[in-house]
């Protein structure tokens, strides 16, 4: 059996070691590229403050590259008896290389190593999070200007209430994701911040240079102080949870539409076949079942942040083992996300409009207010006014005129697309993903 880090003579339990390692072991198949990378930029700062020599810097890096390649293609291992990703990179480089393997340890512990490792995965999956909603913010808007000057009911209270349109319902959940991310750009910027060489929580008597490692992974600064450092573990989990979120909120509400406005009862859009299912004894149904599963997805990812919460509300400063498990909520919960953006990007894409909605007499009445702004254009007191259309309303004399002409800012008539798009735009240069992407090929490199 491997020796673990920090195992002395005493070997620990079998049971006792099961149960503390949990699922770390799964977990950290999620971290180990990024391990990976943090090392290399570790050890290059050990190098500049003379624990590593040239020579040893030199192979370790090569042995770190290799390593790196089979992580990134997903063929990384933690074999049986090793604890985590970190001892299984020591291990594999102690192999290759022999003592000096050892050395890359120096100046650190597993406490910001893992914070580092944290870090770098997160930010990696918010620039594919992100990327994936401006996938579907574009289908949205493309959406809603396709379909701009097709009418469908509005409601309030699950009530008939004025028109609305495909314009505007596409064109809502497109500035929605804006709010969004700009809620994960707030999160990406604290998550962005550099961890490592606050060791245990402590800093080290090694004479690190953090700003070296902080430039050299693209980090926007520091972590400063060594003890918030460890803090932020738990802390930056939880802000990033309220980004995902808030997405996640976003695609429940639409999936939510989606399955309504395509229930026989309403009968505004038709999905795709592809994403419908059918009954074991019904044989007219198409079950909008990809919709309803992204909403229960997605309402579960909208209690990820008081999970996290729970596990670490009521730890004080410093390092406890609680924060393992917040990995097993945490890391898995990006690409459940994300799935359910590409499927909902495929629907709304693929989605068709009724266009003939408002010719249903039941819709009627969705042109009362019309009605009374036109008495009112023509001279006539508001509640004069809203008390005769209700007046014929109630006598069964009201006659629509299925026409609207709404022309103030973000209205049917004037959708503000354009401007949505410049926000959105605006939002995403903002991350400066480029930056890491730079940094991170220039260490690969």
């Amino acid at each position: 059996m491997a020796q673990k880090l920090w195992e002395k003579n005493v070997q620990v339990d079998q049971e006792v070691d099961t149960f503390t390692v949990g699922k770390d072991r799964e977990m950290d198949l999620y971290l180990a590229k990024y391990d990976v990378l943090g090392s290399m930029a570790h050890i290059t700062m050990l190098e500049s403050i003379g624990l590593l020599t040239k020579e040893e810097l030199t192979i370790l890096l090569a042995e770190l590259k290799n390593i790196y390649a089979v992580a990134d293609c997903g063929r990384f291992v933690i074999e049986e008896g090793v604890e985590d990703v970190h001892s299984q990179v020591e291990l594999m480089l102690t192999r290759s290389l022999g003592d000096t393997g050892k050395k890359i340890h120096s100046g650190r512990s597993r406490n910001d190593q893992v914070l580092l490792d944290l870090k770098l995965f997160t930010r990696a999956q918010i620039q594919e999070i992100v990327e994936l909603v401006s996938d579907l913010f574009e289908v949205l808007i493309s959406q809603s200007n396709r379909y701009k000057d097709v009418l469908l009911p509005g409601y309030t209270h699950l009530q008939i209430a004025m028109p609305s349109s495909f314009g505007l319902w596409f064109g809502a959940y497109a500035e929605s994701l804006t709010d969004d991310l700009q809620m994960m750009q707030a999160a990406y910027k604290v998550c962005n911040r550099n961890p490592l060489g606050s060791a245990a929580g402590y800093g080290s008597s090694f004479p690190l240079r953090r700003q070296m490692t902080t430039d050299l992974l693209g980090f926007d600064s520091l972590d400063y102080n060594v003890v918030y450092a460890q803090m932020g573990r738990g802390k930056m989990e939880r802000t990033v949870a309220f980004a995902m979120a808030g997405i996640a909120a976003t695609l429940s509400k639409l999936a939510f539409d989606a399955c309504m406005f395509n229930s026989q009862n309403f009968g505004f859009i038709k999905l795709p076949d592809q994403f419908t299912t059918g009954s074991s004894i019904m044989p007219h149904k198409k079950n909008p079942d990809v919709f309803e599963l992204t909403r229960a997805k997605c309402n579960k990812l909208q209690g990820l942040p008081q999970q996290i919460t729970l596990i670490s509300n009521n730890l004080p400063s410093g390092y406890f083992r609680d924060l393992q498990i917040i990995k097993e909520v945490f890391l898995p919960s990006f690409d459940e996300l994300k799935d359910c953006l590409r499927m909902v990007t495929h629907m709304m894409r693929e989605v068709k409009v009724n266009e003939q909605i408002l010719d249903d007499d039941k819709y009627a009445l969705l042109f009362s207010v019309e009605e009374v702004n036109r008495l009112v254009l023509e001279g006539m007191p508001f509640r004069d006014a809203y008390k005769q259309v209700g007046l014929n309303i109630e006598a069964g004399k009201f006659v629509p005129v299925k026409k609207v002409h709404h022309t103030h800012e973000g209205s049917i008539g004037n959708l503000c697309n354009d401007q949505i798009s410049a926000l959105m735009q605006n939002i995403m240069d903002g991350f400066a993903f480029n930056r890491v992407n730079e940094a991170e090929q220039q260490l690969l490199s």
